[in-house]
C-alpha cells in the first residue's frame, strides 16, 4: 500500500533564499535552534549535506516511539530546488512502514516570494493500514513556517 500527503507552504521569500536554507545544512542549524522541542535535535553522522549524508534526528521527549530516526538524503537537485530524505531506520520505520521519504522542493513565484512544497511518500503492509493515519504535514509545515520566518529576518540568526 502506497501512500502520500502534500502541504505548500507560502514564504515571502525568494526561492532562491529559500534554497540555501533547504538545499544545504542550514537547515539543520534552524531546527535545533528553534525547533528542538518539537522536531527534536538532528547531527549529521556522515557527509556534507550532498546525496548520502546520513543524518540522526532524536525526537524531543515526550514523543511516541523509539525517540529516534535515522534518515539519508537520497536526492539534491538544485537547479529545480528539490531535496528528499529517506528514513532508513527509527521513526515511522520502526512502527513498521517499508518505506518513508520526505520531499522539500522550492517553487519560485515571483521574486520576492516562493512556495515550499513538502511531500511525504510511503508504503507500508495493507495490514497495518490503520497506522496511515499517523502521517501528516504538520511537522513540515511547522519546519517550512519557521524557514520562511528565519529567511524573511523575523528570526535571529542561528549561533555559529
Amino acid at each position: 500500500m502506497h501512500g502520500l500527503v502534500a502541504a505548500n507552504t507560502l514564504v515571502a521569500a525568494s526561492a532562491a533564499s529559500v534554497w540555501q536554507v533547504y538545499g544545504t545544512l542550514n537547515v539543520l542549524a534552524i531546527i535545533n535552534t528553534y525547533l528542538p522541542d518539537v522536531l527534536g535535535r538532528v547531527e549529521v553522522l556522515k557527509g556534507d549535506g550532498h546525496v548520502g549524508t546520513i543524518l540522526n534526528v532524536t525526537f524531543p521527549p515526550g514523543t511516541p516511539g523509539v525517540g529516534y530516526m535515522r534518515e539519508e538524503i537520497i536526492k539534491v537537485k538544485n537547479k529545480t530546488r528539490v531535496k528528499e530524505t529517506k528514513t532508513l531506520k527509527g521513526g515511522f520505520i520502526a512502527l513498521g512502514f517499508k518505506r518513508y521519504v520526505t520531499q522539500y522542493k522550492i517553487i519560485k513565484k515571483n521574486s520576492t516570494s516562493s512556495i515550499i512544497r513538502s511531500t511525504i511518500k510511503y508504503k507500508i503492509d495493507h495490514k497495518l493500514a490503520n497506522l496511515t493515519s499517523l502521517v501528516n504535514t504538520d511537522l513540515v509545515q511547522i519546519l517550512a513556517e519557521t524557514v520562511g520566518k528565519y529567511v524573511t529576518g523575523e528570526l535571529a540568526p542561528p549561533p555559529s
